[in-house]
């Protein structure tokens, strides 16, 4: 944490949350209270993917146009690069793992097969000195996935989601729009 005036503020968060649980929109609350803002936006979509192509659109016309945006799906990288005095804003995980595991084609690889890049994400988080957000789905309170590939992405972001909540100086869980801070 930090001092500012004599009282300690969180420097990094995870907003954990469900579909559609509003947990972007608290994220973006949360930066937008700090000022100066960098977004990371981590989606890759597919040119023939509409859903998601419509659904990027609503997260850019909600976004404030002073923000500064990041398209990119190398967050470590991207928090190896400070920007002091600006928050920083990861929006989200979930797509950042789909990357990697496509990249890695490891959709049919034993589980733990990207945890070399999870850790270089959670060691730059850990390592971040200014401002950081982080918005990451929240996949293990419902059914058990009928696919492999379900099943493998549940356990990853499961398992990524404990190490960046014991990285980070706060976290809520986002339920119906409401914020439940957990730490």
């Amino acid at each position: 944490m930090s001092q500012d005036s004599g009282t300690a503020r969180p420097l990094r968060t995870l907003v954990l949350g469900g579909a559609r649980s509003g947990k972007s929109a608290f994220a973006e609350k949360l930066a937008a209270a700090t000022g100066a803002v960098r977004y990371v936006a981590t989606s890759m979509p597919a040119p023939d993917d509409h859903d998601f192509a419509e659904r990027i659109a609503r997260h850019r016309e909600r976004r404030p146009g002073d923000w500064a945006v990041v398209e990119s799906a190398d967050a470590a990288a991207v928090l190896a690069d400070p920007a002091p005095g600006v928050a920083t804003l990861v929006d989200d995980i979930g797509t950042w793992l789909t990357a990697r595991i496509d990249a890695l084609d490891a959709w049919d690889s034993p589980r733990g097969t990207v945890t070399p890049d999870a850790d270089a994400l959670v060691s730059a988080v850990a390592a971040y000195r200014d401002r950081l957000i982080i918005v990451s789905p929240e996949v293990g309170m419902g059914v058990i996935p009928a696919t492999r590939s379900g099943r493998l992405f549940r356990d990853e972001i499961g398992l990524l989601n404990q190490r960046l909540a014991a990285a980070c100086d706060e976290a809520f869980l986002i339920v119906a729009g409401l914020p439940l801070r957990l730490k």
